[in-house]
């Protein structure tokens, strides 16, 4: 199965408060954090929501 890297690249500082909690939920404290997470569809929502503040790589 196919996994995704979650990687934060942008402050939270001036976003909106679902934002701030999408990214608390997948798990990102801080610029360049990093998360390591199944392809699923949950997991893919949750970073196309953030989309402006995250980059997503698949990894095997």
């Amino acid at each position: 199965m196919a996994r995704l890297k979650i990687t934060q690249t942008k402050s939270y500082i001036g976003s909106k408060q679902h934002h701030r909690d999408t990214l608390r939920s997948l798990g990102l404290k801080r610029v360049n954090d990093t998360v390591v997470k199944d392809d699923r569809p949950e997991f893919r929502g949750m970073a196309q929501a953030v989309r402006h503040l995250v980059s997503v790589e698949e990894v095997d």
